[in-house]
């Protein structure tokens, strides 16, 4: 048999796998170890082939529908009840914090619930929905949030109704349970239980795990390896420590964690309320293909915006991804019903996506560095709109707005730094106060 060349091999091995297989040992002309390497790059192949193709199944029609369709189901059979009882989500959070008796509290099933649901799906796949599915996709985002907040009642009041109780004040629940005790599945419910291992045991922590590595190496550089490795250190008392550790640290931490980010958004949006109206016209006009109407591509863009909405739309509050149920399962509520946290649990994917996801949203549409075709997405443009100088000129403390830092006598000599190259500054240091001169900002 003749000899062939690497770049033969390879051309063989991209149109016939299965040949290529059988003739791996009887080739002449190419080594051992490359025939090694091949086959473990056919096999990584067809590996993330088979993956790709189940992505594409489950994630591109089969959850989309099955959720949504959930989702408007529990709606028309709860007489509407995320629109009817609003403002007693509002009632029964403001009463969480009471009725634990040494348990987990409402509130701390809600921070640890929310924790999950606020993270990458807020920050990356909010400016990801906006790149591939238009200002729109954020419209199509709210109506999956809407409905989705009567599935997540239902998910966490049947978690609620079917909790084990472990005899040290805590409980256990979740979908696994209900599916086990509610229908008489156990098998179903194992099933389920091993998915909800390896999804968030696996997936979901390298989606938020490189995300915030994303961040820190566009931010600070910080290696990959290191911000891992970080990670792993500042997470793994907490998650050790067992359900009362992530309850009481996800108490503290999320509620500072999205209201720190609320403020400073809302701030922003304040310094340009000028452009909101524009904003939101912008969103509806793009999500029902009136833009694109005159150019002939009205059915494209609304299919595209409605799938890039709705995805990250679930992603985002997890409503009827049985992720929160767990959380919820493990409360101890005030009133001693079901329902109390149900309604609890509703807030959670009102907050996240309505409030926070628009926020967000927001600050990537009046920075302007929302680029078709610029390659700009994911979490990166999350970060280059906050850095952008719309943005960035709007915050209270930017050079910006003030150009007299007060300082105590006592404090040392501050370095000023990371100015725009165009910005001539002087600074005049005094004992109480340093002095901004900007021929640009002041």
């Amino acid at each position: 048999m003749a000899a062939i060349s690497q770049g033969q091999w390879l051309s063989t091995l991209a149109f016939g796998n299965h040949r290529v297989m059988a003739r791996a040992t009887t080739v002449q002309g190419v080594s051992q170890q490359t025939k090694q390497s091949l086959m473990m790059e056919l096999l990584k192949n067809l590996f993330v082939s088979v993956v790709d193709t189940g992505n594409g199944l489950l994630w591109g029609s089969v959850l989309i529908y099955l959720l949504i369709g959930l989702g408007l189901y529990f709606t028309v059979r709860s007489g509407f009840i995320q629109f009817r009882n609003f403002g007693h989500m509002f009632k029964l959070m403001a009463d969480s914090r009471n009725g634990a008796s040494g348990g987990i509290s409402s509130f701390q099933a809600f921070s640890t619930s929310l924790a999950a649901r606020v993270g990458t799906g807020n920050m990356a796949g909010v400016a990801v929905a906006l790149y591939l599915g238009g200002p729109g996709a954020i419209f199509w985002m709210w109506l999956t949030a809407l409905v989705g907040m009567a599935t997540s009642f239902v998910e966490s009041t049947l978690a609620q109704a079917y909790k084990v109780n472990h005899n040290d004040k805590t409980y256990r629940g979740g979908p696994a349970y209900y599916i086990e005790k509610g229908l008489g599945q156990r098998w179903l419910g194992i099933a389920f239980a091993i998915c909800l291992i390896i999804a968030f045991g696996l997936a979901f922590n390298g989606v938020q795990s490189n995300s915030i590595a994303a961040a820190m190496d566009t931010a600070f550089g910080f290696n990959d390896l290191a911000v891992g490795i970080g990670l792993a250190l500042v997470t793994a008392p907490v998650i050790f420590g067992g359900m009362r550790s992530v309850a009481r640290v996800a108490e503290l931490i999320v509620p500072f964690m999205a209201l720190a980010y609320l403020l400073v958004a809302l701030v922003v949006v304040a310094m340009n309320i000028e452009q909101l109206p524009a904003v939101i016209t912008t969103i509806v006009k793009s999500a029902l293909g009136l833009e694109q109407a005159a150019g002939g591509a009205m059915g494209y863009a609304i299919a595209q915006a409605m799938m890039q909405g709705i995805k990250r739309g679930l992603f985002s509050n997890e409503a009827g991804m049985g992720s929160a149920p767990n959380a919820a399962a493990t409360a101890t509520t005030k009133p001693n019903h079901p329902a109390a946290q149900g309604y609890v649990q509703m807030l959670g994917v009102f907050v996240d996506t309505i409030v926070i996801c628009t926020a967000t949203a927001s600050i990537i549409l009046i920075s302007g560095m929302l680029e078709p075709e610029s390659g700009l997405t994911g979490i990166a443009l999350t970060q280059e709109a906050w850095s952008a100088k719309s943005v960035i000129g709007a915050l209270p403390l930017s050079p910006s707005r003030f150009c007299c830092l007060p300082l105590p006598r006592s404090s040392p000599i501050i370095r000023m730094a990371s100015l725009t190259s165009n910005t001539s500054l002087s600074v005049v240091k005094s004992s109480c106060c340093i002095v901004l001169r900007c021929s640009q900002w002041c």
